[in-house]
């Protein structure tokens, strides 16, 4: 039985994504490893926990001696790495968490990979003929774009906050060790993910949160900017294409085709409030501008041709519906928020 190592898997998506990888039963024995910071709870895996192909470690990815023993222990054939600080406000007030997990993390897994796997450059050791590497990254790695045009797998890399900075170094390192070493690696760059077990900091929760609490909703400057939404499900099985198909060394990008506004956001949310759960006036009328974030990128769109071409990928859930499922979730686990 192939053992799966999964880094921040108790975390939104790769809790989500362990769930999905369990549930297609193919046999596979899951290792979860997690620092459990604040983006990472137990309480995502419980519907996982007691199953026999599943594992859980305490731990750090930059923890080189961890690495060893449990690369040794557990023979890990393939890493799903969803692993990283993610949070472009903390990375603007404490930027050095993010270059010790996304970069230095990421650095002792792709090292950790070398010594277990490779024989020799380009060679690997028999037991890992079929080993991968599938390093989960973002679009915000490509900057900021326009009122129109598409991030691509051929978009320039130009990063403008320091989580973005530690991403895109991150993606250059797994790119280097495939060209230089040959290790199997292939990279995902997603949009905006949303759906179930999603930290309460983020903008979805947080509206969900402040609604229901009375409070102001708050939106950074006019609430114009856009991103590209993508269901939480429709990534995991995404990412998983890309592993079992996807051509070794290269990029593909996953994205939804749903860009909204924050303060479209905001508007369908309470939309959504004001008939499950109605107030004695909407909470539209709780929406408040408060002040731009330091470097607020405008626009992210995800140009998704290459999976879907390649692999044949495609987003199952729209906006209308994955926003309701959503908000449902929250509502039922209102401890999350």
């Amino acid at each position: 039985m192939n053992t799966v190592l999964v880094t921040g898997g108790a975390g939104f998506i790769g809790a989500n994504y362990v769930e999905y990888l369990l549930d297609l039963k193919q046999g596979y024995r899951i290792l979860v490893l997690d620092k459990l910071t604040y983006a990472g709870s137990l309480k995502n895996l419980e519907r996982v926990w007691d199953n026999p192909n599943f594992t859980f470690v305490e731990g750090d990815i930059a923890d080189e001696d961890l690495l060893v023993t449990l690369f040794e222990k557990y023979v890990i054939t393939d890493v799903i790495h969803f692993a990283a600080e993610s949070h472009v406000d903390n990375s603007i007030t404490g930027p050095e968490a993010f270059i010790q997990t996304n970069i230095i993390g990421t650095f002792r897994l792709l090292e950790q990979c070398r010594a277990s796997w490779l024989e020799n450059y380009n060679e690997l050791k028999e037991k890992y003929k079929s080993a991968r590497f599938l390093h989960v990254s973002t679009d915000e790695v490509y900057g900021t774009l326009g009122a129109k045009g598409l991030f691509t797998e051929k978009t320039a890399y130009a990063p403008n906050s320091p989580y973005s900075a530690s991403k895109a170094s991150s993606d250059f390192l797994v790119r280097s060790y495939f060209h230089t070493y040959g290790l199997p690696v292939v990279t995902t760059n997603c949009s905006n993910n949303y759906g179930p077990y999603q930290h309460k900091e983020k903008l979805i929760p947080t509206i969900i949160r402040k609604a229901l609490a009375g409070e102001s909703i708050p939106i950074y400057g006019t609430g114009k900017n856009v991103r590209d939404w993508l269901y939480v499900t429709d990534h995991c099985h995404g990412i998983y294409m890309v592993w079992k198909k996807g051509r070794l060394g290269e990029t593909y990008n996953i994205g939804g085709k749903n860009e909204k506004t924050n303060l479209e956001i905001a508007n369908l949310i309470c939309d959504i409030l004001d008939e499950k759960i109605p107030a004695k006036e909407s909470y539209k009328k709780q929406i408040s501008f408060v002040e731009d974030r330091l470097g607020h990128d405008f626009r992210y769109a995800i140009d998704a041709t290459k999976i879907s071409e390649e692999l044949g990928w495609k987003a199952n859930e729209n906006f209308a519906s994955g926003i309701v499922k959503t908000v449902d979730w929250y509502l039922n686990n209102r401890d999350r928020l």
